[in-house]
């Protein structure tokens, strides 16, 4: 295995919650970590200043990472402790039992159950609840469920030693069994709700709270109507579904494919008894030219029909979306393996969790990829060849605008060269075209921005200026390039979607009047629809962080979200914070916010 370049791979590494693992040279796990952001807390350990031996003699071994992206940063710690379990990494610390989950308790063979925290081994004759992703978020939980239910926490020989009511059942956190101020079949009632409450039928009590919250703000006791608001986002905080682990348990692989430019993963999550145990990735080879159904139909019968383990197949393997034959593979699976087995489309829930993170990995797998330098190095040669260039094309710069309805335009520049996207030699402009929406102003003034500000500094000029857009946009840029007198410097050349408007038959355009149609298997093409697509999604991000600024709340300018809405979320999660952090299974579990309306706020708040 080839020495890693720490470098190229924090460059494309994911800023999202996740685990990752550091791999040797026979590919063995060294390590496996969590962290909220994964290209912060990996770059971190590559710094030149690093600390404590253990540290660099692990980064001195490593040979490669592997990173599994997850919805929030408790899911990744839960994976995080199973992959430990499973691997047994020699640089992690490792634990006996099950020390590093913290649970409830309640212990149901009393006749008045108590409710505790518990770590290590579970015995007969009480309910567990968990595991939660940490000990405060355990007696948070317990707070939450002693003033809601008022079950009781006392050991006992405190419980049994009894004559008179304690400071809990004072303060409404307990109702005094111990001297029987609540009769048995009552207080079995309390205690079947809080574990309802615990087992995620938490609609029941969000709903009661929110009637109350309501109440005491109509009545003007804002301090109560506090208390209830932090009640609500404690419950969201603490009752968050975890999807690395499910009660309902089940064998499952989740599998998504990304194809991109010619290239293409396929990502199989593998789940058992509701665990799951990891991922794998899978490069087919592609001509470029098939789409991504095609992929995964190839992919899943050349895998699960090959020569394999037929006790490793699971029960059920989800999908992102129905495949044209996938009736035929069921039927050849269910034939091979001598057993049902189910081919998912349609999935909710834990499901869609699992297979959101299996597309999650495969964006990332893929961007790794077409970012890899031999990749490049083709593509750079083939567009060349296919421009006839008489010198050596180093250095891309693409132009893109992004606007809504004219207003807040922002024009984006980004860089690529032989070894990929350069993002510290990216620019944004905001620009101010006369009138409204027009794109050819706002190219202009980009452009002439631009090189204008590069020739005064002496700065680096590109070998091909890229403009994302047809013969008009093409033109009005070379004719600001001319302008300057920088034509004979750079080619200056516009991709245009083609009368079809399909990926692959994009049309590119020269100031020479030549029209060319390299075709989806051309390398070149795959460079240039890259460069651009980063050129749009920057100009987009772009224009958002501009457009944010005017906002007045984090909620009014998100599609699709009204005043009704808004007061549902908000009523939910007991504030903005507590909003912005929600997964989006957490988002969708909100009265009249479907999964479609969870994407959309999820990504509003996240990209």
């Amino acid at each position: 295995m080839s020495q890693f370049d720490a470098k190229q791979f924090l460059a494309h590494c994911a800023r999202k919650p996740g685990v990752y693992r550091m791999l040797d040279a026979d590919g063995q796990v060294l390590y496996v970590g969590k962290a909220r952001d994964l290209r912060a807390r990996l770059g971190s350990y590559f710094q030149s200043n690093v600390t404590g031996a253990k540290t660099r003699a692990l980064v001195a071994r490593i040979a490669a990472v592997e990173t599994t992206v997850t919805g929030s940063e408790a899911e990744a710690l839960l994976l995080e402790q199973s992959l430990i379990k499973s691997l047994r990494p020699p640089y992690n610390i490792l634990l006996r039992d099950d020390k590093s989950y913290p649970y409830i308790k309640i212990t149901t063979a009393d006749r008045y159950p108590r409710i505790t925290f518990h770590r290590g081994k579970r015995r007969p004759g009480a309910r567990y609840f968990g595991p939660y992703p940490s000990a405060g978020s355990v007696r948070e939980t317990l707070a939450l469920v002693e003033k809601v239910f008022r079950v009781r926490n006392c050991r006992d020989s405190f419980f049994r030693n009894r004559t008179r009511p304690c400071l809990q059942y004072q303060i409404r956190r307990c109702t005094a069994p111990c001297v029987e101020l609540v009769s048995e079949e009552d207080y079995a009632a309390q205690v079947q709700m809080a574990m309802d409450f615990l087992s995620g039928r938490s609609r029941q009590v969000s709903d009661r709270l929110t009637r109350e919250m309501e109440q005491a703000s109509l009545g003007l006791e804002f301090e109560r109507a506090a208390e209830l608001r932090d009640q609500l986002a404690a419950i969201q905080a603490v009752q968050q579904k975890q999807h690395v682990e499910s009660d309902r348990g089940g064998d499952v692989d989740a599998v998504a494919v990304q194809a991109r430019h010619g290239l293409a993963v396929v990502e199989v999550l593998m789940v058992r008894q509701g665990r799951i145990l990891g991922h794998r990735s899978f490069r087919p080879e592609t001509r470029g030219e098939e789409d991504s159904d095609e992929i995964l139909e190839a992919f899943l019968s050349q895998y699960y029909l090959g020569e394999r383990d037929d006790q490793s197949i699971p029960k059920e393997i989800v999908l992102p979306g129905e495949l044209p034959g996938q009736a035929a593979l069921q039927e050849a699976l269910q034939s091979h393996l001598g057993r049902r087995i189910r081919l998912a489309s349609r999935v909710r829930g834990e499901r869609q969790a699992w297979l959101n993170m299996a597309r999650a990995n495969a964006e990332q797998s893929l961007l790794a990829d077409l970012a890899a330098r031999q990749h490049l190095e083709q593509r750079f040669h083939g567009l060349e060849t296919l421009l006839e260039a008489d010198a050596p094309l180093r250095r891309i710069e693409c132009f893109d605008i992004s606007h809504t309805g004219g207003e807040r335009a922002v024009a984006s520049c980004v860089v690529f060269d032989q070894h990929g996207a350069r993002k510290t030699d990216y620019r944004r402009f905001n620009v101010t075209p006369d009138i409204g929406g027009d794109d050819y102003q706002a190219l202009e003034e980009a452009v002439r921005r631009r090189y204008q500000r590069v020739v005064k500094e002496e700065g680096k000029l590109p070998d091909l200026l890229l403009i994302d857009g047809g013969k008009g946009q093409m033109q009005r840029a070379f004719d600001v390039v001319q302008a300057l007198q920088l034509d004979n410097q750079m080619l200056v050349m516009g991709i245009g979607k083609g009368p079809s408007r399909r990926p692959g038959l994009e049309v590119l355009y020269l100031p020479d009047g030549r029209e060319l149609v390299p075709g989806p298997a051309s390398a070149a093409l795959h460079l240039l629809q890259q460069v651009r697509d980063e050129a749009h999604r920057f100009a987009i991000t772009g224009h958002r962080a501009r457009r944010g600024k005017a906002r007045r709340s984090g909620l009014e300018d998100i599609p699709g979200v009204g005043p009704k809405r808004r007061k549902a979320l908000l009523n939910h999660f007991g504030g903005l914070k507590q909003l912005r952090n929600a997964s989006r299974e957490e988002l969708a579990r909100v009265e009249g916010i479907n999964a479609q309306t969870a994407d959309t706020l999820y990504n509003w708040f996240h990209e």
